[in-house]
């Protein structure tokens, strides 16, 4: 009860004191797409991504976000002229001569779909969008990508789970009426996304429309939602033929003042495994994580990350977080065993 107390206290300050944030995810590296519409359509393949995320299991009613989105091209062809990235004996189809030959791919769109649910104790809230992105290339090795998505989401509240104890039933907060209040807002987001063999960069702005989810008459009471924005960068460095590193960042802000900060770095070896660590710091909740990861062959892989809140105020009740996404790949003519384009 203790536990539930304090989770529910400090959900409700970040309510009433700043506005919506999108979810957190420890593995956006692996689906950037999430972030940036901007990305829909960037491989030779229909990529699917199925993701759970159990957040602070120390505590009960704790968040957990789970989502689907799948994206693919549209009039997409490869400047190589052969299937080159199918593995030959002997050597390595993610080594330095494969980045030193990277092209970029010609003039192509992108269409994707993705929906998501995130819930924290009788507060739940879910979203479904669609998205299109065209893709231009600057030059031999470089591409820029312009996105676009747009959807619904809807903050539902399940009275009907609140223990009020001694509290007041008629709390004016979220109504004198039983059962469940849902509210539905429309959603747009937009975003670039530039990319190469040795580095790519993006920006985007979700949550474009403002607005205030709201029960009651009364303005005191709701959830804003405001525009969120995200800056990502990265760079490849090859170690040697086996081996390459990643180390990206991520920055993202939320109004009224919020601020978020990513650093992540990910040692791949070939195309075939990869570790990752990352650290987040926050205005809210900061923490560092551990990630792993397998390609388990061309059309299916898998991912785990474990993360640790260092937050002083909430690390003796929230308990640590698991998250693990699976991916399917499905058109892959090329037989690619990792993405060529998101890393």
């Amino acid at each position: 009860m203790k536990k539930t107390f304090f989770f529910i206290v400090g959900i409700c300050a970040g309510i009433a004191g700043f506005g919506q944030a999108k979810p957190s995810y420890t593995q956006y590296v692996l689906n950037n797409y999430i972030l940036n519409p901007a990305v829909t359509g960037i491989e030779n393949y229909v990529d699917v991504k199925f993701s759970n995320r159990n957040q602070w299991t120390g505590i009960a009613g704790a968040p957990v976000t789970t989502y689907v989105s799948i994206h693919g091209p549209i009039g997409k062809s490869d400047l190589r002229t052969s299937a080159t990235s199918f593995q030959v004996p002997g050597e390595n189809p993610r080594g330095k001569q494969y980045w030193e030959e990277y092209t970029a791919p010609a003039p192509h769109h992108g269409i994707g779909f993705m929906a998501m649910n995130d819930k924290a104790g009788y507060v739940s809230r879910w979203s479904l969008a669609a998205s299109y992105a065209y893709h231009k290339p600057l030059g031999v090795k470089t591409t820029l990508a312009a996105g676009i998505n747009a959807g619904f989401n809807s903050v539902n509240v399940d009275q009907s789970k609140i223990d009020f104890a001694d509290l007041d039933q008629n709390d004016p907060a979220i109504g004198i009426t039983s059962g469940e209040l849902k509210k539905i807002k429309p959603e747009i987001g937009v975003g670039l996304w530039l990319y190469s063999a040795k580095y790519f960069a993006g920006i985007s702005v979700l949550n474009i429309i403002p607005g205030k989810f709201k029960f009651v008459k009364n303005d005191k009471y709701g959830t804003y939602y405001t525009p969120n924005y995200f800056l990502t960068a990265g760079y490849r460095v090859n170690l040697d033929d086996n081996f390459n590193f990643i180390p990206s960042v991520m920055v993202q802000y939320w109004e009224p003042q919020l601020l978020g900060l990513h650093a992540n770095a990910k040692l791949q070896y070939q195309d075939k495994a990869w570790i990752g660590a990352s650290y987040r710091y926050g205005d809210l909740i900061s923490g560092y994580s551990a990630m792993a990861g397998v390609n388990v062959a061309n059309f299916f892989n898998v991912s785990y990350s474990y993360e640790v809140a260092t937050t002083g105020k909430l690390r003796a009740y929230t308990g640590n977080t698991h998250e693990i996404m699976i991916g399917f790949i499905i058109g892959n003519k090329y037989g690619d065993t990792c993405p060529r384009n998101v890393w």
